[in-house]
């Protein structure tokens, strides 16, 4: 089938209890990995699309690589997503690329301002028959070109229940990022992490059905960290979001959850050993090939956690 948009996707995980998980991509293994682990377990999924991951590759390799991706794997409903479009002119673009979704985050701006951004690339979108997500509360962390706030200021900056009725309603915005003590980047706690699950619980109280998004949502899987660490990397204090905490968030309000670090961190873990253990090695085939086999066994233990193994058929 075709590409498609997140409506059903959302409606299902919404009315079921899940979340469809979000992975951004920025090679042909990263999205093996991804793709590879989604058809087995035979999931929905979005394959998120950063200004950084277009730099890197560029939007026509990525394009064929999702199309391959779409053509491969027909039983599978795949949207392709933009990821923190920061201006209209980049969510213009996307549209007219054939992204089926696309994100105007314009958190960092003044609550006017991140209205007037929004519903702008609401209707140019709409018109074109592309859903949007916006943001509104700002997150933490660093992660490409998205500058967070300090650990410290993060719970000061949380989304406000009421400002996101008034905000949605203003703009006609199909999903909202909120900001409930998330944060980018692999660091993204000094202490044991926790969550302010409550903001969803009230934003979900006043707009019932109403699809919410969690960024910042990656793991930083022991597994992998412990890895880095033993083969030369220096992140000892690395600490995400616990996975008690996503699988609780998404039985509410939460339908999309993005993940991004955890597969930064599974392909340099395994190329990391490869190239200790085996300091000869030279062709990109024996170290590229571990690193897409962990990304694919971390998606698979995703979507379980997620709730969404096994939902790709309702959410055709």
């Amino acid at each position: 089938m075709a590409l498609v948009d997140t409506k059903k996707m959302f409606e299902m995980a919404y009315k079921n209890g899940y979340a469809v998980g979000a992975f951004n991509v920025n090679n042909m293994e990263i999205t093996q990995g991804i793709v590879s682990a989604i058809a087995e377990e035979k999931a929905p999924l979005i394959l998120q699309i950063s200004r950084g991951a277009r730099s890197y590759a560029s939007m026509s390799y990525l394009r064929a690589i999702i199309d391959v991706a779409v053509a491969e794997n027909p039983e599978i409903p795949i949207c392709m997503h933009l990821d923190h479009g920061d201006t209209f002119e980049t969510c213009k673009q996307c549209v007219d690329d054939g992204f089926t979704s696309v994100m105007i985050d314009a958190s960092h701006y003044s609550f006017e301002e991140n209205i007037a951004m929004t519903k702008k690339v609401v209707e140019y979108a709409h018109d074109h028959g592309v859903v949007v997500e916006a943001e509104l509360g700002q997150l933490g962390g660093i992660e490409e070109d998205v500058v967070g706030l300090s650990h410290d200021d993060v719970m000061k900056h949380l989304t406000d229940p009421d400002q996101a009725v008034e905000f949605i309603e203003k703009t006609g915005c199909d999903s909202l990022a909120v900001a409930c003590g998330t944060s980018h980047g692999a660091f993204k706690f000094k202490s044991e992490p926790k969550l302010a699950l409550d903001v969803i619980d009230k934003i979900a109280a006043k707009l019932p059905g109403y699809p919410l998004v969690m960024h910042g949502s990656s793991s930083v899987l022991k597994e992998f960290k412990d890895l880095i660490n033993k083969y030369g990397g220096d992140m000892p204090n690395a600490m995400g979001v616990p996975e008690s905490a996503i699988s609780e968030a998404v039985k509410k309000a939460v339908c999309k959850v993005n993940i991004d670090t955890d597969l930064r961190m599974a392909l340099t873990a395994k190329i990391r050993q490869v190239f200790c253990e085996k300091p000869g090695e030279f062709d990109p085939r024996k170290y590229l090939a571990p690193g897409r086999d962990a990304i694919k066994d971390m998606v698979k233990h995703k979507l379980h956690v997620l709730g969404c193994a096994g939902k790709a058929a309702e959410c055709m």
